[in-house]
């Protein structure tokens, strides 16, 4: 516990300024050599850290500023408490201009109308904006570490995908559960699941399994492992690097010494659950429709919890996500991150209008009845006009708010 104190105030006194606002928290500490570490931390641990509007504007800015400002050499990004990095986009807010707008079509009804501008507005906004910051992390040139401690989902994984140094510990709980509340794998998932080893990024998608930090590794969403008490250590440690000029040195530097750090900590990483179920998820998965996919997976009989979870989830989830999900993995094998993320975004601002995402969101955080009802009772009922409809284009050459990305 000493140790632990002494690595405290070794921070504590390399802290140059400091910025306190309701929901981030930004930092920077000044290194032996004089370069800046810049630290920025989710301040909504009540919340879980999720990503509000709020949340994503304030550090769009700073992340632009810390960029442009040449004595900074590097990005250190946290969540607040011990319980999780980000456990998804602020989505109790979204509902209430969904639930506003939204068509809560009957069935039989097909997908025509939209909501009114007000509603429009905000919807497209919050993703905009949100998939905005994601690229940039994506595409930051200096190097960008998330500690990805605890719960990390939905939006949380969309700021971890995009780090240069992704970092899971001991405790990471990493999933994309967009199934669970009628939406699809969002915040780049389009390009990073396919990034994965063969089958696991649809199996993922569609049952919302929860993987760790293994199986962060094994499928290519973090780097290395580090226990969560040694982030002080590594905090100290990077004020010590003798930082340079150089952006591709410092990434070699700061790599250098993360591979130090984990070798000391491989010894309790747990053991991946992907990696144990690698023949099972491949030959359900390598099938020619999500019919036969979903059949394959809900009537499998193992007895295994991990696997059950994942079956549950898959049943009870919608539908209507699952199909599109599995043509969105689909289109994304051939589109670019940038294209990825304009075509999530007329993906997640129709999810927004539809009626799906509003119910899902009301069954699982609103009323918290665990009883959504879905658009179709059936995998087999879901019609492809629909799922069509879904994948139109909203905007038109230069009026897509991500042209620039």
């Amino acid at each position: 516990m000493v140790l632990i104190h002494r690595i405290n105030d070794k921070v504590n006194n390399h802290l140059i300024g400091s910025e306190m606002t309701d929901v981030v928290q930004f930092e920077e500490m000044v290194c032996d050599n004089g370069k800046i570490i810049a630290v920025a931390t989710l301040n909504a641990p009540k919340s879980l850290n999720a990503l509000s509007g709020d949340m994503i504007a304030l550090l769009y800015l700073k992340l632009l500023q810390w960029q442009q400002q040449g004595n900074i050499v590097a990005v250190f990004l946290q969540g607040s408490g011990d319980k999780a990095f980000c456990a998804g986009g602020d989505i109790v807010h979204l509902y209430q201009a969904m639930k506003s707008e939204a068509m809560h079509l009957n069935k039989g009804e097909k997908a025509t109308a939209d909501p009114s501008e007000n509603s429009a507005a905000l919807i497209e906004n919050y993703f905009t904006k949100e998939y905005q910051l994601d690229f940039l992390i994506h595409q930051f040139k200096k190097p960008f570490i998330v500690w990805g401690h605890g719960i990390v989902m939905g939006g949380g994984l969309g700021l971890l995908s995009g780090a240069s140094h992704r970092v899971v510990t001991e405790k990471s709980r990493i999933a994309m559960p967009e199934i669970s509340i009628g939406l699809f794998p969002d915040v780049g998932a389009s390009y990073f699941l396919n990034q994965m080893p063969s089958g696991n990024g649809l199996f993922l998608a569609l049952t919302g399994a929860s993987i760790n930090a293994c199986d962060a590794k094994f499928c290519q969403l973090a780097d290395v492992f580090i226990t969560h008490s040694n982030k002080e250590t590594v905090l100290a440690q990077l004020c010590q690097v003798n930082w340079s000029d150089s952006i591709p040195s410092n990434h070699m530097l700061l790599s250098t010494l993360l591979i130090k750090v984990e070798q000391a900590c491989l010894s309790q990483i747990p053991d991946s659950e992907l990696i144990n179920h690698q023949v099972l998820i491949q030959s359900l998965v390598n099938l020619k429709s999500v019919e036969l996919v979903y059949d394959a997976i809900v009537e499998n009989d193992i007895d295994d919890k991990w696997f059950n979870r994942a079956q549950k989830s898959l049943m009870s989830g919608s539908a209507l996500s699952a199909h599109i999900a599995y043509r969105q993995l689909g289109a994304g094998k051939n589109l670019s991150l940038a294209d990825c993320f304009r075509m999530e975004l007329n993906l997640a601002v129709n999810s927004g209008f539809f009626g799906e995402f509003a119910e899902g969101v009301r069954a699982l955080l609103i009323d918290k009845d665990s009883n959504p009802s879905w658009r179709f009772d059936a995998i087999m009922q879901v019609e492809e006009s629909v799922v069509d409809w879904f994948f139109e284009p909203r905007w038109q050459g230069t009026e897509h708010p991500l042209v620039h990305l």
